[in-house]
């Protein structure tokens, strides 16, 4: 058994949200307006997201500020974690994911937010 403060502990939940973390750290590396922003992770999209995404199922969400509320960025880990086959891809796609959704929030193009982001 490893200790509580080891990695190997961690449950594929926290290590999920460590993978989000990494991803805004890293991006407000060069946008440090989005120490403003509220980040989240959601095992599921809520019901009637097929209303607000073109995604059957999507992966994040960007939510603009509302009534006193922070801009908001939330990562759905479920449909996230199966479009990955493996742990190697998945940290990618959250990457991914974390990119296209403060563009969306940004009114930016993911190319402009991180130059270096693949487009399918």
């Amino acid at each position: 058994m490893a200790p509580a403060e080891l990695p190997l502990s961690l449950t594929r939940a926290e290590k999920f949200d460590d993978l989000v973390l990494d991803a805004v750290e890293r991006l407000e590396q060069r946008w440090p307006q989005l120490a403003a922003v509220e980040f989240a992770v959601e095992q599921v999209p809520p019901p009637g997201a097929e209303y607000w995404s073109a995604d059957p199922v999507p992966l994040g969400r960007a939510i603009r500020a509302a009534r006193g509320e922070p801009d908001r960025i939330v990562v759905y880990r479920r449909p996230t974690e199966v479009r990955a086959a493996t742990q190697a891809e998945l940290v990618p796609l959250v990457y991914e994911v974390v990119v296209e959704q403060v563009a969306e929030l940004l009114g930016l193009d993911p190319e402009i937010i991180d130059p270096e982001t693949d487009e399918d």
